[in-house]
């Protein structure tokens, strides 16, 4: 027992030099055995990887890798089925986090919704949206809401701190947000609006994942069997 467990951390060094350091931790894949699943980076490129040996685990990183893509916009590395990266180079670490639990915690065959990017709030009756546009030599995000709200506007700065917060976007106005990279990232956005309308039951969402990753994984977590 003692061997194995010494080559199961040789087997993780391994992986961290290669892959570089692991950004987020899913304990476990509800549409997988219920392995656990990591997500690295090094030099701006994103790698799926799992110790799991069980039958069909290769096939469903590269299924993960493809939810990366389809839900967040990033782009795949040519031969790899595990790897990408975003087309702007910059990693936006705090949104991939949300991201990586998105792609494994949705059904493989989810596909990400089309159109204007809407959603009902949550505590209240406004509708909120995101509205794209280009402002000089960077692309920005208006945030507004639709319906009879007595304190529209502070909740819509509420909202607005919850894309700086959890999009590690900034503030342009009271109400336009921008990436640091200064592109366009719908599919960013559409993925942060549903935690940027509601920080606090975010923040213990995050607390109780983060405490069943260290239970799972010790000091790394993943399952090798």
């Amino acid at each position: 027992m003692t061997e194995k467990k010494s080559n199961d951390r040789v087997r993780v060094a391994d992986v961290i030099q290669k892959l570089g350091k692991c950004l987020e931790l899913v304990p476990t894949d509800p549409n997988f055995h219920q392995i656990s699943v990591g997500l690295y980076e090094k030099d701006g490129v994103c790698s799926v990887w799992t110790f799991s040996r069980k039958e069909g685990a290769e096939i469903r990183i590269e299924k993960i890798r493809n939810q990366l893509v389809a839900l967040g916009g990033m782009e795949p590395i040519a031969g790899s089925s595990n790897q990408c990266r975003f087309p702007c180079g910059v990693l936006h670490a705090r949104p991939v986090r949300f991201l990586m639990s998105q792609a494994v915690g949705k059904a493989p065959d989810f596909a990400p919704p089309k159109g204007e990017m809407r959603i009902r709030d949550s505590k209240s009756a406004l509708t909120l949206m995101a509205t794209g546009r280009q402002s000089g030599d960077r692309y920005v995000y208006a945030v507004s809401g639709e319906g009879e709200e007595k304190n529209a506007a502070m909740r819509l700065r509420m909202v607005v701190a919850g894309f700086v917060k959890y999009g590690e976007m900034e503030k342009v106005s009271d109400s336009d947000v921008s990436f640091s990279c200064g592109r366009r990232h719908d599919e960013l956005v559409r993925l942060l609006m549903p935690y940027s309308r509601n920080i606090s039951s975010v923040e213990s969402m995050m607390e109780a994942e983060a405490m069943r990753g260290q239970m799972t994984t010790g000091t790394l977590g993943f399952s090798v069997t």
